[in-house]
């Protein structure tokens, strides 16, 4: 019988203690081999402590981290041997050329990439020969990203990529995401670019004041967390309706505007909304929703759930909604 290969990372228990500062609580968290896996968060959150820990380099006060089946901490040298990372923090070397650094990558993975090929791919065509010390931030970026994708990595590390990059810089980034999933690889990469994340992440997680609150697809964070606007289209409409929907949980507010009843509510309420006003005598003929922004979902679970019990939630398959009228 065929052996499941394990998954690209599988975090289990991850608790990191700093002093009395505790960065991260005892985070779960699976990312599939294939799988374009965005991580949210605050400043300070901890995404920044996972991603070292996945790297080893800071070790867990407890827990376990395994990349491709492979201990992080036991067996570091392996895992890096997997994984190209493009970090949030670091320095060029001095006097080094953009070829020189690129080529550093490649004698430290023992592999045999064409060093211009890799700074033609991230658009430094031409800079080859230039003193890295000189580069702007979004060029440094570029050429980190050139020598994270040495030798193929199965496994691809990306902390805050987008900074210093101007939109086509931004653009070429998602390209090369889009490319390496394509071949194969698993791409883990933690970012405050909302738009970023959306455009491109398979899944989601959430991390908040160092608990991992949430862990879903862009769809389903959207409907389990996201605050937005549904539009009821009733005719009759009974004045009592508003007060009916205003008494739910996750109702934020609720009005009658043009025979129309408008109401903002998190994604699980929209079906008890509808509910609500069937009991109160209303015929509904038809309703329209705004799914909410990933942004909103990030504020609702970033804002609210934070502090909560550490446990991260996905949401269901969104419910069909019956009874509306023909």
């Amino acid at each position: 019988m065929a052996t499941e290969s394990p998954p690209a990372v599988d975090i289990d228990g991850l608790h990191k203690q700093f002093g009395d500062l505790t960065a991260l609580r005892r985070i779960d968290l699976t990312v599939q081999r294939g799988e374009v896996f965005g991580f949210l968060g605050p400043n300070g959150a901890g995404k920044s402590t996972t991603i070292d820990c996945l790297l080893d380099y800071l070790r867990p006060t407890e827990g376990r981290v395994e990349v491709f089946g492979i201990d992080a901490q036991e067996e570091s040298g392996r895992v890096r041997q997997r994984v190209g990372v493009l970090p949030d923090g670091y320095n060029t070397f001095t006097e080094y050329t953009a070829r020189e650094h690129v080529e550093f990558a490649i004698e430290s993975k023992d592999a045999d990439d064409d060093p211009d090929a890799l700074l033609d791919r991230v658009g430094l065509a031409g800079e080859e020969e230039r003193v890295a010390d000189d580069f702007s931030k979004g060029m440094t970026q570029r050429l980190m990203l050139a020598m994270a994708l040495v030798g193929d990595p199965d496994l691809l590390v990306l902390d805050e990529p987008s900074t210093g990059l101007d939109p086509n810089g931004v653009r070429l980034m998602r390209e090369i995401v889009r490319e390496e999933t394509e071949r194969g690889a698993t791409v883990f990469f933690s970012s405050h670019i909302l738009d970023q994340v959306e455009r491109v992440s398979d899944r989601v997680g959430i991390l908040a004041d160092g608990e991992l609150v949430a862990v879903d697809s862009i769809e389903g964070l959207r409907g389990a967390g996201a605050v937005a606007e549904l539009t009821v289209h009733c005719d009759p409409l009974p004045t009592d309706s508003v007060g009916a929907v205003e008494a739910l949980p996750d109702v934020e507010s609720a009005k009658i505007e043009e025979g129309r009843l408008i109401t903002t509510c998190a994604g699980p309420a929209k079906v008890r909304v509808l509910d609500a006003l069937r009991d109160a005598g209303a015929t509904i003929q038809d309703f329209e929703s705004d799914a909410g922004s990933l942004e909103s979902v990030f504020a609702a679970y970033t804002d609210n759930g934070g502090d909560g019990g550490g446990t991260a939630t996905t949401s269901d398959d969104a419910a069909a909604v019956p009874g509306v009228a023909e």
